[in-house]
């Protein structure tokens, strides 16, 4: 009876469920956090988006009994305030998930408090930024801009997103712009490197084509271009009215197909998302246009660059398409320009910072500290003008100053949108808020210290205008007086979630931060003149990619070049490989002389499961009468294909369950997941084998597992990118 209920058991697949307690098809929020002595007049609450949530409901309670609680309002959002509770009173707060009269179950309790504090001098607390109207804050679009904004594939090359110059860590600003690397160097007005009007930017795109191809460029060449400004920071974009250093993106957002207005008023940040994704510096290629942009978005997997994904967003996303995600956010499946800077715009409206020591302190709560309070003092004195541009809460006026950090003629700024030459060199003066993260200041990142940005305006500015205001003059203030102010600018303006990137400043891991990207290894061969052709590849090895670019620049002219991608080194040797086993590509480089010699190619990556995770490796080969054995030779660039093939394969999977003494162990059931949670089992026979047929793969790594009454047996991780047999596993007592 046994055996036939083993046999019986056979080989069957089945698909793990996870459901909500009472039935419902909505989860119950999660990560709630409620603030603690963090506000003087209400109580803040952040929790995760949930799939298929329209509202949210929270209830509050003095006891820890959600079934009591007071229902104290509904949002759209992820995020609530408390405005009704008693000061110094600790409450309980739950947020369950709703859609129509499906509900979902309570979310975990968490403990909240105001102070019983008062606010402190004129200035009052930083609010959240105005909405405009027509785009409301719902917690799905958030996740969607989220999303969108994260996304690598949104650039033509797949290697920028907007996420890329924007870091919360940074204070919402890019990490790139700080050290005085090469590749985040533009020459400035003067068109040449290493000289005094250089700008610490944002490293862009290469010069690249609607194939994929890369062009040669002055200044760059192959290489990522150079914005000829350091980013704003996103985090509390959302009280500007205008954007963009010089202010060129506007309140009113226009779609940009149509030039319909979409929104009359607060519509900066959708505007400013319209410029980046068709620039041909920063994300996009020659000619592209927003229906190129909604259309790689709409054929793209939302995210599958990123190698790791904060887990909320991950559970949201869930293995869904963009159409899908539009549907939930906007109503339907439509993927539009317009829809995608709505998205965008709602994502970053979410990103402000009120919580910092400067807050607390204004609200009653912790004050500052002896040094930071000198600080303050000489920042707020009107002899020294701080406190009149950087004003309010907001620590700016959102107006347009020349300080004389550069000449005008370097970068005309705000003259660039008005013509008017009162406005030569004037840029919008940013928020102080997080200031200390950033690394480099003003708009050419000039500076790398907050040091050197007080000592700069101590001595008044470093060039003069007719435009300059009486406010920039020298300031006369001693090394302990320079010190206090920037210890007030530093700490007393920080926002410990901007700075660690926690709740909602939470973010994916980038795929040019990972170890996906093509590494350049080994050596190569020179020829003619000394030079050793040098191979680039920045592009995502992903499955299904059709523009995996590879590049090269410094070989001979007018030259007949090869490119070999094969499985294994192809070698510097005496004669070109005339086969590789991804790819052999012959082309002709251009232009002329020793050295001066580039070409670019795309080869398509196989949209298979057979591909993911093989290493490959590629060389270029340059014929050269200079070099030895007539051919120069690139150096190596090693590349692991990753993803998930939107076709199938079927694979097979065998091998033995022993026992520790290596005798074949009978009915015990063996497992394998796939990275899309399918599931698959079967039982060992007497002899312990086991044997799955034409299991369903889309690449990726598979879980094997077993289980048995008698024996541990360790799990083991196995890509299905090919018959596997012998695959087995040994018991522990």
């Amino acid at each position: 009876m046994f055996i036939a209920a083993v046999t019986g058991f056979g080989l069957y697949k089945g698909v793990e469920v996870s459901g909500q307690a009472g039935g419902s098809p909505l989860a119950a929020p999660t990560n709630l956090i409620a603030s603690d002595n963090t506000y003087n007049n209400k109580v803040g609450l952040y929790w995760d988006t949930i799939r298929g949530a329209t509202t949210y409901r929270i209830f509050r309670n003095v006891s820890n009994n959600p079934l009591s609680a007071d229902d104290i309002g509904t949002t759209p959002s992820n995020s609530f305030f408390d405005t009704g509770g008693l000061p110094a009173q600790v409450f309980l707060y739950w947020v369950r998930a709703e859609n129509g009269a499906t509900v979902s179950d309570f979310s975990a309790a968490d403990q909240g408090v105001q102070s019983g504090t008062l606010q402190q001098g004129p200035i009052p607390p930083l609010d959240p930024p105005p909405v405009p109207p027509a785009n409301p804050v719902t917690a799905t679009k958030t996740y969607l801009g989220k999303t969108l904004f994260w996304d690598e594939q949104l650039s033509s090359t797949r290697t920028v997103s907007c996420g890329s110059c924007h870091h919360s860590g940074n204070g919402g600003t890019d990490p790139r712009s700080v050290p005085a690397a090469a590749s985040s160097i533009n020459p400035g007005a003067d068109q040449v490197f290493t000289t005094p009007d250089d700008v610490r930017g944002s490293t862009g795109v290469p010069f690249n084509n609607a194939d994929g191809t890369y062009a040669n460029i002055t200044n760059y060449g192959l290489n990522a271009q150079v914005t000829g400004r350091k980013t704003v920071s996103y985090v509390n974009a959302a009280y500007s009215q205008l954007l963009f250093w010089d202010g060129r993106a506007s309140n009113v957002f226009r779609d940009p197909l149509t030039n319909a207005i979409v929104l009359n008023n607060n519509g900066a940040l959708e505007s400013q998302v319209l410029g980046p994704p068709v620039s041909t510096a920063e994300m996009g290629h020659s000619g592209r246009d927003w229906n190129d942009v909604a259309a790689r978005i709409a054929a793209s997997k939302p995210l599958v660059l990123s190698p790791s994904l904060p887990t909320p967003l991950a559970a949201w996303i869930n293995g869904r398409s963009y159409q899908e995600l539009f549907q939930e956010a906007f109503g339907t499946p439509d993927v539009t320009p317009s829809r995608i800077a709505l998205a965008i715009g709602t994502y970053e409206r979410t990103l402000y910072s009120d919580r910092t020591p400067w807050d607390m302190d204004a609200a009653g709560i912790v004050p500052l500290t002896q040094q930071e309070n000198r600080g303050r003092g000489i920042f707020n004195n009107p002899q020294n003008g701080c406190a009149g541009c950087h004003a309010g809460n907001l620590f700016s006026d959102n107006q347009f100053h020349y300080i004389g950090v550069r000449p005008q003629t370097d970068d005309t700024g705000r003259f660039q949108v008005t013509g008017n030459v009162q406005d030569n060199g004037e840029f919008r003066t940013p928020s102080l808020r997080n200031v200390e993260l950033r690394g480099s200041y003003f708009h050419n990142g000039q500076f790398t210290t907050l040091e050197q940005v007080v000592a700069f305006y101590n001595r008044g500015g470093d060039f003069n205008a007719p435009n300059k205001p009486p406010v920039i003059h020298p300031l006369g203030l001693n090394p302990q007086q320079q010190a206090d102010l920037v210890a007030f600018l530093k700490r007393p303006l920080t926002d410990v979630r901007v700075g660690t990137e926690s709740e909602r400043f939470d973010r994916p891991i980038l795929y040019t931060e990972s170890s996906r990207v093509p590494q350049v290894i080994g050596n190569g061969r020179s020829g003619s003149g000394g030079f050793t052709p040098q191979i680039k590849a920045i592009s995502p090895p992903m499955v299904g990619n059709p523009n995996f670019t590879v590049s090269v620049s410094g070989a001979e002219g007018n030259a007949n070049a090869v490119l070999v991608i094969d499985a294994a080194d192809p070698g510097i040797g005496v004669s070109i490989p005339t086969l590789g086993s991804f790819a052999r590509v012959a082309m002709s480089t251009q232009n002329t002389g020793d050295g001066n010699g580039w070409a670019s190619l795309t080869i398509p990556i196989p949209d298979s499961a057979n591909v993911v995770g093989k290493t490959f490796f590629a060389r270029w080969y340059i014929e050269d009468a200079g070099a030895a054995n007539g051919f120069s030779v690139s150096q190596l660039v090693q590349f692991s294909t990753f993803g998930l093939s939107s076709v199938a394969s079927n694979f097979s999977l065998s091998g033995r369950v022993l026992t520790p003494d290596g005798r074949g162990l009978r009915g015990a059931i063996v497992t394998i997941t796939s990275p899309q949670g399918e599931v698959f089992r079967t039982a060992t026979s007497s002899f312990g084998t086991y044997h799955f047929d034409s299991v369903s793969s889309f690449g990726g790594d598979f879980t094997i597992a077993v289980s048995s009454k008698l024996y541990r047996f360790a799990p083991q991780t196995r890509a299905l990118s090919g018959d596997l047999t012998n695959v087995n596993f040994v018991g522990a007592e």
